[in-house]
């Protein structure tokens, strides 16, 4: 297995490449997900000295012959954020583990015990709505451009990615959002063919959207005597 140690938009040192190879352990990680090809550490670094508590983020992706497990997170120096990562990272991979064998059965839990037994569980409180963490995020200036809120200072940055993925079931989708740890999956549905999204919504409540590419907007649009009709 590779370990790619990679700077966006910033240099990484050999110190904290050494580092990481010996943070993430690979006996570790390949007794969580024997299948695992390869893992990508990728550090950015953010400018913006209103976030210096947060200046450092270190994101991990974990390639294997099963779905893509990724982990981020940011702090103060990126030697903690690698930590938190690295924790999240496991989490992700013993989660994933534990599925394999409650498909047969074993190991399942009652809802009622998913907030104690999964890391990262949402946490309700008794009115049923998300109950408040201890850990506060700090608070961060948000700025208005056109119909987008820009967190802190800009300037404004698109990331743009692209992913090749075979189609998939929305049980499979909803599995693999919760590897790679967003709010949102978008995938090919298997049955219909359709470019779809699933999204949290409260608690354990999803929503799923189908794209329908619509057949009126590919026809070339009439004349005006044409659109009068007759």
């Amino acid at each position: 297995m590779d370990i790619v140690v990679k700077g966006r938009k910033t240099e990484v040192p050999e110190r904290f490449r050494k580092h990481v190879a010996e943070k993430l352990k690979l006996e570790k990680v390949q007794k969580l997900d024997a299948k695992v090809i390869s893992l990508d550490v990728e550090v950015s670094k953010e400018p913006n000295p209103r976030q210096a508590d947060r200046s450092d983020r270190v994101e991990i992706t974990l390639r294997s012959r099963g779905p893509v497990v990724r982990a981020e997170a940011a702090a103060a120096d990126p030697y903690a954020a690698l930590d938190l990562a690295t924790a999240k990272l496991e989490a992700r991979l013993r989660k994933q583990h534990d599925k394999r064998f409650s498909r047969r059965g074993n190991g399942r839990i009652p809802a009622s015990d998913v907030a104690v037994s999964v890391p990262d569980a949402a946490r309700l409180n008794t009115n049923g709505q998300l109950a408040a963490t201890s850990e506060a995020e700090p608070a961060v200036p948000t700025t208005k451009m056109g119909s987008l809120d820009v967190l802190g200072e800009g300037p404004l940055v698109v990331r743009e990615k692209t992913h090749s993925a075979a189609p998939m079931t929305l049980t499979q989708a909803l599995y693999e959002m919760e590897l790679v740890g967003h709010d949102f999956y978008l995938f090919v549905d298997a049955d219909t063919k359709l470019p779809s999204v699933v999204y949290r919504r409260h608690a354990y409540d999803y929503g799923v959207i189908h794209l329908n590419p619509d057949s009126f907007g590919e026809e070339e649009p009439g004349g005006a005597g044409g659109a009068l009709g007759g």
